[in-house]
């Protein structure tokens, strides 16, 4: 049965974000949705009429946080009459499935329909809605409603879904196959925030190196150059890259585009041939050093972070040394490791998985611990040097301090006489930890 239609105007809605760097993009797209249509953004659970939780599925472990979540949202429904929405990855995953096993849930909503959203809440139907279809083409939300959570950087999606089907992710099943937004599109909404006095944006899309403008054909590293030409925007990121599809033009539009960071998020989740080829990469071990050694030949100053996935079904102890090996070999500025678990739908998950847990708990510790040395000693060999970095604001840890990232994508806590949030500012690095960098701000006036 459906009630009749309600109206957003002053409904107050939290969104609650799991995942990556796309998801918190969608999240900032859906409350601009939410907010266009009369909605308010509230700060907590208890004041709010409407919550959204918006899902990752990449691992089991992020699954895992949001039934734990899910859980408390439950013991909320009971005193309070709320409206709850799954959103994103994991919505995309079970749909149906979720509404059954979780009941007081009242509407799932996939990645590709987003712009449903506030029409969704208005309907106050009482039946649970499961909204998970796919569209041919890239479901453009006017970049305007977009409410974002900095005034500084800002990510700006280029294209959604893969093609890849690597054989442990589950991506290409909770994001659909590639689409691209129209270059036109993106450089629009680049200009806007230049307007409004950006200084950073990010390009995001599962695969960026995929990326086509669907109206001429253009590829990536034409859009580099195009965005590399706004006036107002000084930094311009990317990710994430997939090294098989990573070209020599990109890696010329990088450094022939004077505002493109030389940062490169380029993961490469083993070091061993064999591991990357049951992964389904579509590279070896050989390529991808040969790809790091030409671009550091191209900017020698290239800073280079990466995924590592411990554990993979089969991974011999050999093959773990291998991917130990190439963090020496390559010295990441960062890493992201997580352990392995199966992914529904995925080719992996329906191998034995021959490594047990507390083997790759044990993996993981190794690389981590191997790389917190790697970083330290990076960091350190920039004491005493002077760096651009575009600061954010205080400092999550100690308030008497500012923060920010300089080019490398590094987080730079400084000393500064004045408030100089929101610009780029030089900094002299006094010391570094294997996590951070530590610094005074220079030629500031009193």
């Amino acid at each position: 049965m459906e009630k009749s239609a309600r109206t957003m105007k002053n409904l107050k809605f939290y969104i609650h974000t799991f995942g990556c760097q796309m998801n918190e993009n969608d999240s900032e797209r859906i409350a601009g949705i939410l907010s266009t249509a009369g909605g308010k953004i509230s700060n907590s659970l208890e004041e709010s009429d409407i919550i959204i939780v918006n899902t990752c599925a990449v691992r089991q472990k992020s699954e895992e946080k949001l039934y734990s979540y899910l859980g408390r949202l439950a013991t909320f429904k009971k005193k309070k009459k709320t409206t709850i929405g799954v959103v994103g990855c994991v919505a995309q995953l079970y749909g149906s499935e979720l509404l059954e096993k979780k009941p007081f849930i009242d509407f799932v909503l996939g990645p590709d329909n987003y712009n449903q959203i506030s029409e969704i809440i208005q309907s106050n139907n009482e039946e649970k809605l499961n909204s998970t279809s796919w569209s041919r083409g890239y479901n453009e939300i006017p970049h305007e409603m977009t409410f974002r959570k900095s005034n500084i950087s800002a990510y700006v999606t280029i294209m959604e879904g893969c093609n890849n089907f690597c054989s442990y992710c589950v991506v290409p099943f909770t994001r659909g196959r590639e689409k691209c937004r129209l270059m036109q599109k993106i450089i629009q909404e680049i200009q806007c925030l230049a307007n409004k006095g950006y200084k950073e944006i990010q390009f995001l899309g599962q695969n960026v190196n995929s990326y086509k403008d669907p109206d001429t054909g253009k590829d990536f590293s034409t859009l580099l150059k195009e965005a590399n030409r706004v006036e107002g925007i000084e930094w311009i990121r990317f990710v994430t890259s997939n090294p098989k599809s990573f070209t020599k033009n990109i890696a010329a539009a990088m450094k022939e585009a004077q505002k493109v960071c030389h940062q490169l998020h380029l993961p490469v989740q083993s070091g061993s041939s064999s591991v990357l080829k049951r992964m389904n990469r579509g590279y070896t071990r050989e390529d991808y050093l040969e790809k790091i050694n030409f671009l550091r030949d191209l900017m020698p100053n290239i800073s280079f972070s990466t995924d590592i996935i411990a554990g993979f079904p089969g991974e011999t102890e050999e093959e773990f040394q291998e991917t130990l090996s190439i963090l020496e070999e390559v010295r990441f500025n960062n890493i992201f490791s997580f352990r392995y678990s199966p992914r529904p739908l995925t080719i992996a998950c329906q191998e034995k998985d021959t490594v047990f847990f507390e083997e790759k708990k044990r993996r993981l510790i190794e690389i981590q611990d191997l790389q917190k040395k790697i970083q330290l000693e990076l960091n350190e060999s920039f004491i005493g040097r002077v760096l651009k970095v575009l600061c954010s604001g205080k400092s999550k840890k100690t308030s008497h301090l500012l923060s920010g990232r300089n080019e490398g994508h590094q987080v730079v806590n400084f000393k500064s006489k004045n408030d100089v949030t929101g610009c780029f500012v030089d900094v002299r690095i006094t010391s570094g930890g294997p996590y951070s960098l530590h610094g005074e701000a220079i030629n500031q006036l009193d």
